[in-house]
């Protein structure tokens, strides 16, 4: 593993240098924040008739059009959705100088060659491992969130430099910027998310909340227990791994964990967890997503409507709603 750290970054080579955020989402925010107060040139490219084009006018930023955005910058950060870059770079590229180089917070694009960038200009990722708003508050904190950096195209030999320069700049390297590839870094995220992070714990609550129900349990004794307490375990895995975790749990739920939980994750489940990196490393899981939002996404917003509209939803809004101390 290659690792680097602040001592191993120069940001002089960004000294009086544009760089240009496209997009103002929560990384494109954060990014472009924390690259201003570590006295970068920021632009932020947006469109005029969007809603973030005044909020980062009222952050102190200089916004112009995308198309204006990126002429003379020397890094363009491509913060947008992934499918919306694309379009995006197409029509922003007769003005992007020779030599420049393009910044993903994620692989998609490139990996799946929706973006196929000019033979000229270097293409890199710099990939914060966590949301905008954690790495906009750890910058102000005197912290940072750790960065996985990947150079796809070196056209101009100074990728890798810039590259960490800007992770530099957003506070990443303060606490460390890890070297992979475009390819590791879009499959493992996606993968992450699909099996782990997103679809396979959201499922697993769920699962687990119409069991109890159905057996005669109360929604609310059933929201506490497997949607509610989830925080204070993940808690302590993010903090100190199983180690911690095992340390402040009960043992009869340390017990509970070690025979019970290889009967939820059985051989079953790991084969379906397989056959999803399957479908993410051959391209069937990126064919049928594009496809799905060139189509207008009503395949998405279904499946979205029936998550958002299970008892789950309805019973942990009306709880929380007695929890003054949570965030929105």
């Amino acid at each position: 593993m290659q690792m680097y750290s602040e001592a191993d970054v120069d940001t002089s080579c960004l000294n009086d240098r544009q760089v240009t955020v496209l997009g103002y989402g929560s990384q494109g925010r954060a990014h472009a924040l924390n690259l201003k107060d570590s006295g970068f040139n920021v632009v932020v490219g947006l469109r005029s008739s969007g809603a973030s084009w005044a909020k980062a006018e009222a952050d102190g930023l200089t916004v112009k059009e995308p198309v204006d955005a990126v002429k003379g910058a020397a890094i363009i950060a491509f913060l947008t959705p992934d499918m919306v870059q694309p379009e995006l770079y197409d029509s922003v590229l007769k003005e992007i100088g020779d030599g420049a180089t393009l910044l993903f917070a994620h692989g998609f694009a490139i990996h799946f060659k929706q973006i196929e960038p000019r033979s000229d200009l270097n293409v890199v990722l710099i990939a914060p491992k966590g949301p905008g708003d954690l790495v906009r508050r750890q910058y102000k904190e005197g912290h940072g969130v750790p960065c996985l950096v990947a150079v796809h195209q070196d056209a101009a030999g100074d990728a890798l430099k810039l590259a960490l320069a800007y992770s530099a700049g957003i506070g990443g390297a303060r606490a460390g910027v890890i070297e992979t590839t475009f390819a590791e870094e879009t499959e493992t995220d996606l993968f992450g998310e699909q099996a782990v992070l997103c679809g396979g714990a959201t499922e697993l609550i769920v699962a687990g909340f119409e069991i109890l129900v159905k057996a005669g349990y109360q929604p609310e004794v059933a929201y506490f227990e497997v949607m509610h307490e989830l925080k204070l375990i993940v808690d302590l895995l993010h903090e100190g791994g199983l180690r911690k975790m095992h340390e402040y749990i009960s043992d009869t739920a340390a017990y509970g964990d070690l025979v019970s939980g290889p009967r939820v994750v059985d051989a079953h489940v790991r084969e379906q967890m397989q056959l999803i990196l399957d479908e993410i490393q051959d391209g069937t899981f990126a064919r049928k997503w594009i496809a799905e939002s060139k189509a207008g996404m009503p395949e998405f917003r279904r499946m979205m409507n029936a998550d958002l509209e299970h008892p789950i939803e309805k019973v942990g809004a009306k709880l929380r709603s007695r929890m003054d101390w949570l965030e929105g």
